[in-house]
C-alpha cells in the first residue's frame, strides 16, 4: 500500500460524501499501512472525523500532528506501535483499541491514562480502574518530587545560577524519585520529569493535590502508621487486617531479635503485613473463600548493569486467573483469565524477539499451566497472551524454566510426565521454583510418569511459537518439585516424587533422548525412609538443599557436593545431612519451601496459616560436626487474620510462600483465595 489519496478516504468513508470535511467515520484498516503512509496534510482535511479505524496495519508511530479535533474512537489494533505519546493530540478521545501491539507496555497504558482524560474504554474494557491508578501514582510521585525539592534547595548555594540550579534539580529528580514495579518505571520517570518541570516552572508551588479529587482511604490493613496508598482495582478485593496482628513469634522460636537455638545469634527479620488481596476469585466475587492458590514466582530482575537489582513484581496463580502484583503499591499490574482453567504454575523467563522491522526487543514472558496441559505463556508488560503451547494432554503441575537456557522448561504433568522447554536467554537470578500438583484423590487418575524436555523457540515475526522435544526422562514415582542442581543446572535435574528425590542427567550432548532416574538420593530417618515423598526442594546455595517430606515435622539441609562425590556406581546414596530444621508436625502433605539464597533464609508455610522463617547462613558457615538435633525456626509469621465478609479469616493454610531475592517482600498464598504479602522494615 502507497500513500494515502482523497479517493480512497471518500471510497472508504462514511457518510459517502465527495468533501473530506463531511466524513465521520473512516476504515483505513488491513491495509498495511506504514507510518510514514499517513500524511498530516491530507489527513486534517477530515475536520469532522469522528471515529478512525487503523487496526491490522504496520503502523509503529503515529503522526504528531494528524489534526483531528473531534476523534472520539480510534483503533489502531494489532500494529507494531511502541509510543503513545502522540495520542496526546486527541483530547476528546473517549474509546481506544491498542490491542495486539506486542511493544506497548503496562507503562503505556497508564501514560494512555493521563494523555486522555476523557478516556471512557480501553480495548473494550472500562478505563475507570486503570484512571485510578494513575490518580494515585501522580500523587505519590507528586509528594516525593516536591520533598526531594525541600531537600535540594536546602542544600543550594546562594551562589549558583538559578538556570544550572534547576536544569540540576530536574536530572536529581529523574535519577533519584522512585515509586512503585520496575515494570512502571518509564511512566513513572515519564511522569517525574514532567512534575519536576511543571515544580520549577511554579517556583516550587505544586498544584496537583489541589485539582486531585479525594484520595480513597486505605483499604488493605488498617496500620498503626501512614504509608503509600495500595489502591485496587475494582474487582480485585482488599481485606482489612486488624492493628494488633504484627510480626509474632512461635513458642518454638525465641522472642524478637534474640538469639536462636544453640546456634548462635539470628535476629529474625522485622516483617510487617502489608496487603491481602483476593484477586483470584471466581467471576470476581468478594464472597469467594474457597478459591485454592497454588504457586507464585517473582519477576527476576532483568536488567544488565544494574548490580543488586531485585523485582518487587510477582505472578501468582490459582482458579481460572493469573495475577501479576506490584508488592509495593498491592496493584495488580495484569491479569489473565482463563474461564474453565484452573492454573497450577507459573514461572518466568525473558525472550529476544526481532520485530518485522528488525528492531529487537527483550521480552519479560510469564508461563502458566494447568488443568487443560495448555502452557499459556505471557507477555506480562503489554498485557496479552503471545502463545499456547499443547503440552500435554492432561493438566500440568510444574513449571520451572532452566537458569541458563532461557528457552528450556521443564514441566510435570498429572498424567505422570515432567517435561522441560527450551526459550532462549540466559537467566541472571538462579533457580525458578516451581509447585507441585493438587493431590489427586480419584481412584481413576492416572500418571504418566515421565519427564520431558522441550524447545519452545522464540516467537517468529507472528508470534508463534514452534515447540520441539529434546528428552523424556522416566520416573519410578510422580515428580512433585522440580530443581535443577545449582552449580551444574546444565547437567543434572533433581525431582522431589511421591517415592523419594531422583536424579536424571539432562546433558543435551549424550546421544540418548530417552533416560531412566541416574540416581535416587535416600534420608536416615528409618528404613522406609527411601520411599516417602519429596515435597519441598530447593537450593540454599550452590552446594547445599532444602528438602522436605521424608520426615515429619523435618526440614533437611544437605550437600549436593559432598553427596555426590560418595556416590561412585551407585544408584542409592545416602544423603550427606547438614542439619535438620523444626517445622509443623502436621502429616499433611504438599506444602512448598523455598529459599532466598543471597539472604540465606529458607521459608514454608503451614495447616495453620503461618510462615516458618529459617535464617541457616550461622548453619552454613559452622564447621562439623554439627549440632544433631533439631534447630528451631529463627521466627514464624503468625497468621494475621484478616477481616472478609464481617468475620475474621482465623485459620487457613499456606501453600506457597516465596521472598523476593532481597527478601525485602514476602509472598505467601492460601487455600482461601488470599494472596497474603509481607514487606521487610
Amino acid at each position: 500500500m502507497g500513500p494515502l489519496s482523497a479517493r480512497l478516504l471518500m471510497q472508504r468513508g462514511r457518510p459517502k460524501s465527495d468533501r473530506l470535511g463531511k466524513i465521520r467515520s473512516l476504515d483505513l484498516s488491513g491495509l498495511k499501512l506504514l507510518s510514514e503512509h499517513l500524511d498530516p496534510k491530507l489527513l486534517s482535511r477530515l475536520t469532522q472525523l469522528q471515529e478512525l479505524d487503523l487496526s491490522n496495519n504496520q503502523l509503529e508511530t503515529l503522526p504528531a500532528n494528524l489534526g483531528l479535533p473531534h476523534l472520539r474512537v480510534l483503533r489502531c489494533a494489532n500494529n507494531q506501535l511502541g509510543d503513545v505519546s502522540a495520542l496526546c493530540q486527541f483530547p476528546q478521545l473517549e474509546e481506544l483499541s491498542l490491542e495486539g501491539n506486542p511493544f506497548l507496555t503496562v507503562s503505556d497504558n497508564l501514560k494512555v491514562s493521563f494523555l486522555l482524560p476523557k478516556l471512557r474504554k480501553v480495548n473494550g474494557k472500562d478505563a475507570s480502574s486503570t484512571s485510578s491508578q494513575v490518580e494515585n501514582l501522580n500523587r505519590e510521585l507528586t509528594s516525593r518530587v516536591t520533598a526531594h525539592w525541600e531537600k535540594f534547595m536546602a542544600a543550594l548555594s546562594p551562589e549558583e545560577e538559578a538556570e544550572k540550579a534547576q536544569e540540576d534539580f530536574v536530572r536529581s529528580a529523574v535519577r533519584d524519585v522512585r515509586y512503585g514495579p520496575e515494570s512502571l518505571s518509564e511512566f513513572t520517570q515519564w511522569r517525574v520529569r514532567m512534575i519536576s518541570e511543571e515544580l520549577v516552572a511554579s517556583g516550587g508551588i505544586q498544584g496537583y493535590e489541589a485539582d486531585s479529587p479525594e484520595r480513597p482511604p486505605e483499604s488493605t490493613a488498617a496500620h498503626p502508621r501512614a504509608r503509600p496508598v495500595a489502591l485496587k482495582r475494582s474487582d480485585d478485593i482488599p481485606l482489612n487486617l486488624s492493628p494488633k496482628k504484627r510480626v509474632c513469634t512461635s513458642p518454638l522460636a525465641p522472642a524478637e531479635g534474640s538469639p536462636v537455638g544453640s546456634g548462635g545469634s539470628q535476629p529474625v527479620l522485622e516483617l510487617e503485613p502489608l496487603h491481602f488481596l483476593q484477586c483470584h476469585s471466581k467471576n470476581n466475587s468478594p464472597r469467594d473463600l474457597e478459591t485454592q492458590l497454588w504457586a507464585c514466582a517473582f519477576e527476576p530482575a532483568w536488567e544488565e548493569g544494574h548490580a543488586g537489582a531485585t523485582s518487587q513484581t510477582v505472578a501468582t496463580c490459582g482458579g481460572e486467573a493469573v495475577c501479576v502484583i506490584d508488592c509495593q503499591t498491592g496493584i495488580v499490574l495484569h491479569k489473565y483469565k482463563a474461564p474453565g482453567e484452573e492454573f497450577f504454575s507459573v514461572a518466568w523467563t525473558a525472550l529476544m524477539v526481532v520485530t518485522q522491522a528488525g528492531h529487537k526487543k527483550r521480552w519479560s514472558v510469564l508461563a502458566a499451566a494447568g488443568l487443560r496441559g495448555l502452557v499459556r505463556l505471557l507477555h506480562v508488560r503489554a498485557g496479552f497472551c503471545c502463545g499456547v503451547i499443547r503440552a500435554h494432554k492432561k493438566a500440568i503441575a510444574t513449571l520451572c524454566f532452566s537458569p541458563t537456557h532461557e528457552t528450556h522448561l521443564f514441566r510435570v504433568g498429572l498424567g505422570t510426565t515432567v517435561s522441560a522447554w527450551d526459550t532462549a536467554r540466559r537467566r541472571e537470578q538462579g533457580l525458578l521454583r516451581a509447585t507441585c500438583p493438587p493431590p489427586i484423590t480419584s481412584s481413576a487418575a492416572s500418571y504418566d510418569k515421565r519427564i520431558i524436555l522441550w524447545d519452545i523457540g522464540v516467537p517468529n515475526h507472528d508470534y508463534e511459537f514452534q515447540a520441539s522435544q529434546l528428552l523424556t526422562l522416566d520416573t519410578t514415582s510422580i515428580p512433585l518439585r522440580l530443581c535443577p542442581v545449582a552449580s551444574c543446572p546444565d547437567a543434572y535435574l533433581l525431582a522431589g516424587c511421591e517415592g523419594g528425590c531422583c536424579c536424571w542427567d539432562v546433558r543435551l550432548d549424550q546421544p540418548q533422548k530417552k533416560r531412566v532416574c541416574e540416581v535416587e538420593f535416600v534420608f536416615p530417618e528409618g528404613p522406609e525412609a527411601s520411599r516417602r515423598r519429596v515435597d519441598g526442594l530447593a537450593f540454599v546455595n550452590e552446594d547445599v538443599v532444602a528438602s522436605k517430606g521424608n520426615s515429619p515435622g523435618t526440614i533437611y539441609l544437605w550437600s549436593w557436593g559432598q553427596t555426590w562425590l560418595g556416590r561412585g556406581s551407585q544408584s542409592t546414596v545416602a544423603v550427606v545431612v547438614l542439619a535438620r530444621l523444626q517445622w509443623s508436625p502436621t502429616e499433611l502433605a504438599y506444602f512448598s519451601l523455598s529459599t532466598c539464597p543471597d539472604e540465606g533464609i529458607v521459608l514454608c508455610g503451614d495447616e495453620e496459616g503461618n510462615v516458618w522463617v529459617y535464617d541457616v547462613r550461622h548453619i552454613l558457615r559452622q564447621q562439623p560436626p554439627l549440632p544433631a538435633g533439631l534447630q528451631a525456626p529463627t521466627q514464624i509469621l503468625k497468621w494475621p487474620q484478616p477481616w472478609a465478609l464481617g468475620q475474621t479469616v482465623t485459620k487457613t493454610m499456606v501453600n506457597m510462600v516465596v521472598a523476593n531475592p532481597t527478601c525485602t517482600y514476602l509472598t505467601a498464598l492460601t487455600d482461601s483465595n488470599i494472596v497474603a504479602i509481607w514487606k521487610r522494615q
